[in-house]
């Protein structure tokens, strides 16, 4: 027999017993008893028959579960669990509540799970505990000793008050989800018990009643479920709303000012002074240390600095190396504070906010000072009038003018063409808003994908790959080029050293560039050059920077076709009384010809330089720059001079030894450096000491050594490779510029075995 026509069948007898169970037979007219009494001699029977009826109503609630199961397999396994063992709610002998909370929103729910009826102690109430999705018990009710105790003499009303009564008490109990520790029988005193009298028909009338109170229970309940849901879906709505446009604001990789900074500071060029002794175009390094030369020799320098940036100035190299060290062991600061080489600590700005003096107060202060101008650019200067125009028209004479422009990101055409929704998934990395958002990306476990191998790229793989070791976050590295920083370091060393980034959990692909970007959903899809396609969550270009010269058309000074860059003379100048230092300067260098440099150390040299030209020092740049860069914990390297790949190259490096204490010989005295660290002073080898030589292709590890750069058999630039404090030892032998016979004794001089 099917389950279809055996629930016909049982609705077929839960009809008949209804209609036996509430038939009004054996009325007797009771005078002077109450209404609600009944005559006592019909009771046994109709008692029997309601016990036909719950017994025939519980087996069709039965097929039905079952039915229900069929449909739902899922939501019955709670259910099933619970059948599984001996549970007080199996018990016919006594009565017990069975509830359970839906198990979701598709879990079928009869009506009668939330219905309450009422009846003789001969019939349990178990027509609740047969539901669907019941899987916890409540506490048992307390046994009624009486079958049918006798009621007293009370009113309609108050046997209908103690029938909310005993539904609200049941209804807490099930609420308080088997609190037995406070409450643990619930017994109902007032339960009518009916029987056969003058108004024995408001029996059915009053099980009728209850089982509509019961209905408009459930109905209140399911009105408050369904209002708290839309409550909290509404809630939900809002919040995910908010939270992506914020993301949408992190994303957005626009230059302007980030949220909570004003357009501008000040709020209009009219608060700028009209005059100004000092005057720095840009707001960086080079500007800074340019104020900090002309301060030094003028204490009461009035110095005003022009920058499109929002922040004060800052040092640009830690935001690709030391701040993603320290904030891997902590929460970054507000001022960016990282630990140096030396383990100092330090901000990333050069001095606090209180240290600068606002721009509209900048000529009244007797002492002088810096003020900044954020949000403002520069389109022209009249270096014979001593004017410069701001973007809106605004101009600002002055004494002594400095150029501290610097570079620009470069991009790459296959991301500029892409539509709005690829490039807000492209960023550059240049500030510390570009620092905030990538590491917002890796603490959100994104996978991050860097475009470039120069020193940026190449550094911030590494340390983002120490960052998020522990985060599970996936680093690719792609570029068109062999391996890493193949523009300055041996084609064997820079193979080696990508194979050093791969073991750090960087994903490198050389030789590979991206055809093509779109947009899938939240992610990019990028392909590639070697067929595959790459998912990632955001691009961070490092392909170089270019030099800001567009003032140069509209002021009349000269721009480096090869290099790019101001062309200036040996002291810096463009023309009279206007000056140029750091990365947008294309100075002469008496040694190595037209340069133009972008490092830090230059930049702060540079703008000292300049800085002490603009008060009268007339001094001429010689200074030979150097730069470092670290590739994660176990690689560092210095370079000074002319350090490039294309370039022939002599190699030393110290060979691997259990004991290389023993194997230092006491270089430090063979090394006698006679003059200044900078200057011309000359390097005394000694010919006794033995030789240090190193075949590269036999080395398996590269841990120290030495890299001569080449040029006209000179040496024209040198790499310290994992080599430290001796820059000075370097410049010296740089600037002495004479042709050495066996550069092993040169080598020796840096002590790549102490």
């Amino acid at each position: 027999m099917s389950i279809c026509s055996l629930r016909g069948l049982n609705v077929r007898f839960c009809r008949q017993a209804y209609i036996l169970a509430h038939v009004r037979t054996g009325v007797v007219p009771m005078p002077g008893r109450t209404k609600l009494r009944l005559s006592l001699s019909i009771t046994p029977l109709r008692s029997s028959h309601n016990n036909l009826y719950q017994m025939v109503k519980k087996r069709t609630l039965e097929a039905r579960t079952k039915l229900q199961r069929n449909k739902f397999p899922n939501n019955q396994a709670c259910e099933e669990e619970t059948k599984n063992r001996s549970s007080p709610c199996n018990d016919q002998s006594g009565s017990t509540l069975c509830s359970s909370p839906s198990s979701g929103p598709s879990a079928p729910r009869p009506k009668t799970s939330t219905m309450f009826s009422y009846k003789s102690s001969s019939s349990s109430s178990s027509s609740s505990n047969s539901t669907s999705s019941s899987s916890q018990c409540k506490p048992e009710f307390e046994k009624l000793k009486d079958p049918c105790p006798k009621p007293k003499p009370e009113v309609q009303d108050k046997t209908s008050a103690g029938l909310k009564g005993c539904i609200k008490n049941a209804e807490l109990l099930q609420a308080n989800d088997c609190n037995i520790s406070k409450r643990k029988k619930v017994t109902c005193d007032k339960k009518p018990c009916e029987d056969d009298g003058a108004d024995g028909s408001k029996k059915g009338a009053g099980g009728s009643r209850g089982s509509i109170m019961g209905d408009d229970e459930a109905k209140k309940k399911t009105r408050m479920l369904m209002a708290l849901l839309a409550a909290l879906g509404l809630g939900g709505l809002l919040l995910w709303l908010q939270t992506r446009r914020k993301q949408k604001d992190g994303e957005s990789t626009d230059c302007g000012p980030t949220s909570g900074l004003p357009a501008t500071v000040p709020a209009t060029s009219a608060e700028l002074p009209k005059h100004v002794p000092y005057l720095l175009i840009g707001g960086g390094t080079a500007s800074f240390s340019a104020f900090r030369a002309i301060k030094s020799n003028d204490p009461r320098a009035k110095v005003l600095m022009i920058t499109n940036e929002f922040r004060k100035p800052y040092m640009r190299p830690p935001l690709s190396k030391e701040l993603w060290y320290s904030a891997e062991k902590g929460e970054v600061t507000k001022d960016y504070r990282f630990k140096q080489w030396t383990g100092a600590e330090r901000s990333l700005f050069f001095e606090p906010e209180e240290f600068f003096v606002e721009p509209s107060k900048l000529m009244e202060t007797v002492n002088g000072g810096i003020a900044v101008a954020h949000g403002f650019a520069v389109k022209k200067i009249d270096p014979a009038k001593h004017v410069a125009t701001l973007t809106d028209g605004y101009e600002i004479t002055y004494d002594e003018c400095l150029i501290a422009t610097g570079c620009s990101p470069k991009t790459i055409d296959v991301f500029n063409q892409a539509p709005p929704g690829v490039r807000e998934k492209v960023m550059m990395y240049r500030s510390p808003d570009d620092f905030e958002r990538l590491k917002r990306y890796a603490d959100e476990k994104k996978s991050i994908t860097i475009v470039g191998n120069g020193f940026t790229g190449s550094e911030l793989a590494c340390s983002l790959a120490n960052y998020a070791k522990d985060k599970k976050v996936k680093i690719y590295q792609i570029f068109p080029e062999s391996g890493n920083m193949s523009k300055v370091l041996p084609s064997y060393l820079s193979k080696w050293t990508t194979a050093k980034v791969e073991t750090m959990g960087v994903c490198v692909m050389p030789e590979t560039y991206v055809k093509e970007a779109q947009r899938d959903d939240s992610v990019l899809k990028l392909a590639l050059s070697n067929g595959k396609s790459l998912l990632t969550d955001v691009v961070v270009v490092c392909v170089g920077c270019e030099p800001n010269t567009n003032i140069a058309l509209t002021s009349g000074l000269e721009v480096d076709r090869n290099l790019g860059g101001f062309v200036v003379n040996a002291e810096l100048e463009a023309r009279r009384n206007l000056f140029v230092a750091g990365d947008a300067s294309c100075f002469y260098d008496p040694l190595l010809g037209r340069r133009r440099v972008e490092h830090h150390d230059h930049s702060v040299v540079s703008g000292r330089l300049a800085g002490e030209n603009m008060v009268g020092k007339k001094k001429a740049y010689t200074h030979q720059s150097m730069f470092w860069s670290d590739l994660g914990p176990e690689v560092g390297y210095e370079g000074i001079g002319l350090v490039d790949a294309s370039l022939p190259t002599v190699a030393v490096f110290a060979l691997p030894t259990p004991n290389p204490e023993r194997r230092a010989d006491n270089l430090s005295e063979a090394a006698v450096i006679e003059g200044g660290g900078s200057g011309g002073g000359t390097v005394t080898v000694n010919p006794e000491t033995p030789d240090v030589k190193c075949d590269p292709s036999n080395a398996d590890e590269y841990g120290r050594g030495v890299i001569f750069y080449m040029k006209d058999d000179k040496i024209v630039g040198i790499l310290l490779w994992n080599l430290f404090n001796r820059i000075g030892l370097a410049r010296t032998i740089i600037n002495q510029n004479k042709k050495y016979d066996d550069l092993n004794e040169v080598a020796k001089l840096f002590e790549i075995h102490a």
